[in-house]
């Protein structure tokens, strides 16, 4: 099982680039978000869940007594899962600023994602960085 925890978004990349199809970076992807933190089931209410996904996604957001923000997150497709962790990675137990200093728009660049993940899951994921912006900046 991997532990999100411990990888950083360099980690991540580097794991991204040392596999060669596209079905072995499918397959991590579903591992990443299998490695999601536990999301309450009672935690998937209309004001978690975030518009613009074509998949059911909910976010919640907590700010630490540290001003850090934690992030709790699910969907009911495992891709969407994914990409979910992969933006946990990022943004988890971080500071606002920290947050607003990490170009999220350039994680499917970076990581060769755009050109294999569909257009609306593209659209999906836009919306989740929107809605971690607006949560952040409360």
């Amino acid at each position: 099982m991997i532990d999100l925890k411990s990888l950083t978004p360099d980690i991540l990349n580097e794991n991204f680039s040392f596999l060669e199809s596209w079905e072995d970076k499918y397959r991590y992807l579903i591992e990443l978000g299998e490695a999601l933190p536990p999301f309450d089931i009672n935690m998937r209410t209309s004001q978690n869940r975030v518009d613009g996904c074509m998949s059911q996604v909910w976010m919640m957001h907590k700010k630490s007594t540290e001003n850090r923000h934690l992030f709790f997150m699910d969907s009911d497709a495992h891709i969407v899962r994914g990409l979910q962790a992969i933006l946990w990675i990022h943004i988890n137990n971080k500071t606002t600023q920290e947050i607003m200093a990490c170009d999220l728009n350039s994680i499917f660049d970076r990581l060769d994602l755009g050109s294999h993940i569909s257009g609306t899951r593209r659209n999906g994921f836009a919306a989740m960085i929107e809605r971690i912006k607006k949560e952040i900046l409360l």
